[in-house]
């Protein structure tokens, strides 16, 4: 059966082959007019995808036609948005702003049809569960991330608490997820467990059925981002892995045991946001350079020589080796 590769084998080790993939130059008559903070494609259809901006709107987009089909407009500078991935019952838009409630925006009526409160400062990121379309994590400057049940009239299920419910620790931290503004978030690819980072350099691990926090130690994650950090998680790999920009690079740790693996470097401003690819394997980066960047495993890796210590010899990436065997090759 196929085995658990090591970071080396499953190609992140740097550096990795990478290739410019555009610039990110662009003039539109419809363009937003200040940073656009967040891009996603429709989940159920390449036909439409949805921008959001700090220019105070959430934008639909036709993809035949690069029209705009439906803009909502908010009274707050817009920080991040996400539609669910697995939703055919709804087709919510939930959309975070600097105001402390949580919109959720309806594709086909083209309104907001409610508000979650709950938060108390403004909401640096949205993400719905991958597997659960009514499940919705946020999280906050109010060092707070939180779970939602959007059927609810209440709303909030769980106030994720880094403490574990634990009367020992000072009053002020109680039922906070970090100590600093919490501005990411981010699921694993089976819905289980939730994945957070704060401006306190710290990225934690969560139950999301029950919201424990697993303490795995990922040790110093820089983050001074004063908005949404955008990072992302592998899917399809023998070894999960959780991709952070970090600067200008992007640090990759194993989410399970929090080793970090490596530092992808190649970028010369501030990394912003990644997403991971499972259909090709591949990273995708958007840096302040005005460059997104594909990182793709490559298909040999350098070892060192049996013969010769001073000399490498190029093999192939065990990742793309056939790991199937045979019982009479087993026995």
């Amino acid at each position: 059966m196929l085995g658990f590769l090591s970071a080396r084998q499953a190609g992140l080790e740097d550096p990795l082959r990478l290739r410019r993939a555009e610039s990110t130059r662009r003039s539109h008559p419809d363009v937003h007019k200040y940073s656009v903070e967040t891009v996603q494609w429709y989940p159920h259809d390449t036909g439409m995808f949805t921008s959001s901006s700090f220019d105070k709107t959430l934008k639909v987009w036709d993809t035949n036609t690069l029209q705009i089909a439906d803009v909502f407009n908010f009274e707050e500078t817009v920080y991040s948005h996400h539609m669910s991935p697995v939703a055919t019952k709804h087709c919510l838009v939930a959309v975070g702003t600097r105001g402390p409630k949580v919109q959720l925006c309806d594709l086909k009526s083209g309104s907001c049809s409610h508000i979650l409160q709950g938060h108390r400062q403004e909401i640096l990121a949205v993400s719905w569960s991958p597997r659960y379309e009514y499940i919705l994590a946020t999280a906050s400057a109010d060092s707070r991330a939180k779970l939602w049940d959007v059927r609810r009239a209440s709303g909030c299920l769980i106030t994720l608490d880094q403490h574990n419910g634990k009367k020992s620790q000072a009053a002020e931290s109680a039922n906070t997820a970090h100590n600093g503004k919490v501005n990411g978030l981010c699921f694993t690819s089976d819905g289980l467990h939730l994945l957070t980072v704060g401006t306190d350099n710290r990225m934690r691990l969560w139950n999301s059925s029950n919201g424990e926090n697993t303490l795995v130690n990922y040790g110093k994650v820089y983050n001074d981002s004063r908005k949404g950090l955008k990072f992302t998680v592998s899917s399809g790999c023998s070894s999960e892995f959780v991709f952070v920009p970090y600067g200008s690079t992007i640090a990759v740790y194993t989410i399970y045991s929090g080793e970090q693996i490596t530092m992808l470097k190649g970028h010369y401003k501030s990394v912003d946001c990644c997403v991971f690819q499972s259909n090709f394997q591949e990273l995708y980066s958007g840096s302040r350079d005005c460059n997104i960047l594909a990182w793709v495993p490559s298909l040999c890796e350098s070892v060192p020589d049996d013969d010769d210590e001073t000399s490498t010899r190029s093999q192939l990436n065990p990742a793309f080796e056939d790991a199937w065997s045979s019982s009479d090759e087993e026995g």
